[in-house]
């Protein structure tokens, strides 16, 4: 390790991204709600739950629904999402070299994403569709828990897990301890494989973790992630708060069955599928 990544670890104070923290878009207060299950909030002056049960969740909880029948039928919408993040993002492209490969949002197979669920008899359209896949911004995230320097976080605002560039000292803590392979690490320096360089986001250096951040630099400029604008007007991927029962998002989670990646692994994911 050389002498200037070591003086990441001295490194102080919030994410290096201006704003990450700032939960745009969406209400900053929300009534009583249910992030990950959908019953009906308590009625207005009832009293409050007593026993074992959960008390409902307050605050902003940012959470994705990708709705694959509309890829499906459409599949240049993906194409059109990753390319989008790549360019918000300085992503670099490898030209197919998957060991050096950096991925935020990808295609993947029904089951490569979906280990948990059956793939006897799927459907065609399930079999034949490749399914959007990027970090789950668990509600519980192992990730956190792993990163020795702090360098994954979870936003407290909006409950985004987020990445401080320059304080990861490329362990991979992190990689092991995410079960959805939603990380990729920097083998070498990415600066010249990125096609289209943007000024307002950082890029990395060999040696650093990285991954989808739900767009937190957008969001603080009151923008959408780059993928939902991406898909604007579709309905293949919506993006909101996941404690506001009056959102778009809690309204699609309410009316239509979805699934999400390893539920019985407790990290509670924020990315729902309607399949």
């Amino acid at each position: 390790m050389d002498k200037q990544r070591r003086k990441f670890l001295k490194i102080a104070g919030a994410s290096a991204l201006a704003g990450i923290g700032a939960p745009a878009l969406v209400k900053l207060t929300a009534g009583s709600a249910y992030a990950s299950t959908h019953g009906a909030a308590p009625a207005h002056g009832a009293a409050p739950a007593t026993g074992h049960a959960e008390a409902a969740p307050t605050g902003v909880r940012l959470g994705m629904v990708i709705d694959m029948r509309v890829i499906a039928d459409h599949p240049a919408l993906l194409d059109k999402a990753i390319s989008s993040c790549t360019e918000a993002h300085n992503i670099p492209d490898f030209a197919g070299d998957r060991k050096n490969e950096i991925k935020w949002i990808w295609k993947a197979p029904f089951g490569s994403v979906f280990t948990e669920h059956s793939t006897s008899h799927l459907p065609k359209m399930v079999q034949d569709t490749d399914f959007a896949v990027l970090c789950n911004h668990c509600d519980d995230p192992p990730c956190v828990r792993a990163c020795p320097t702090k360098a994954t976080f979870k936003v407290k605002a909006n409950g985004i897990v987020a990445m401080d560039f320059h304080r990861c000292i490329g362990c991979r803590f992190c990689m092991a301890a995410c079960p959805y392979g939603a990380r990729s690490f920097n083998w070498q320096d990415p600066r010249p494989y990125v096609k289209k360089y943007n000024p307002d986001f950082p890029t990395r250096m060999r040696g650093v973790v990285e991954k989808c951040n739900f767009c937190g630099e957008r969001l603080a400029l009151g923008k959408e992630p780059a993928c939902v604008e991406a898909c604007k007007g579709t309905g293949a991927i919506v993006f909101g708060d996941l404690n506001d029962p009056q959102s778009e998002i809690r309204q699609i989670l309410d009316r239509e069955f979805t699934i999400q990646r390893k539920p019985s692994l407790g990290t509670k994911p924020s990315v729902f599928y309607i399949v």
